[in-house]
């Protein structure tokens, strides 16, 4: 029997770059403080860097399918400058209207990451500054981890009263 696999899902927009509302253009994108060194320690720990994030920008036509794979490109030339990596990048580009399974907080990003990965849901984690991410979590019973960078700081201290579920985890960043 194969062993499963556990994985790390970051957020990208606020939890590893600065919160820039729709990143239309490379030269917006700046990785937080960090983040690089976070990612390296999970990747020396084997445990699978996952980045997901919604980008209805494309749906919207603020920005074309293209610029996702352009930021992405710069995201991991970033990281790798400092000796970490991502193991996938998940995304999707509709608006919630569309009603795909690929956008958070709806699953199917998880259900083709542990099919891909062979991981085990129950034992992963969900880093983000949203609480719906957490709560995204929870829908597999991963465990959330709020980071208060991005919106995390305004979430956690102005909104924390309307919270359905907790995270398990409050940190100050990646």
């Amino acid at each position: 029997m194969v062993k499963k696999r556990i994985a790390v899902f970051l957020d990208r927009d606020g939890t590893i770059n600065e919160e820039m509302g729709y990143l239309n253009h490379p030269d917006r994108f700046f990785l937080l403080p960090h983040v690089a060194e976070a990612i390296k320690r999970l990747n020396q720990n084997n445990i699978l860097v996952i980045v997901t994030t919604n980008q209805s920008g494309v749906a919207r036509g603020f920005f074309p399918m293209e610029m996702i794979g352009i930021i992405n490109k710069k995201m991991g030339k970033l990281l790798l400058e400092k000796g970490a990596h991502l193991d996938k990048i998940y995304f999707c580009p509709h608006y919630l209207e569309d009603n795909c399974s690929c956008r958070k907080p709806k699953t199917g990003i998880f259900e083709q990451a542990a099919k891909d990965f062979n991981l085990d849901l129950k034992n992963c984690y969900v880093v983000s500054d949203r609480i719906k991410d957490i709560e995204w979590a929870h829908r597999v019973q991963a465990k959330g981890i709020l980071v208060l960078t991005g919106y995390g700081k305004g979430e956690y201290e102005y909104m924390r009263h309307t919270w359905k579920e907790e995270p398990e985890y409050i940190v100050p960043s990646l």
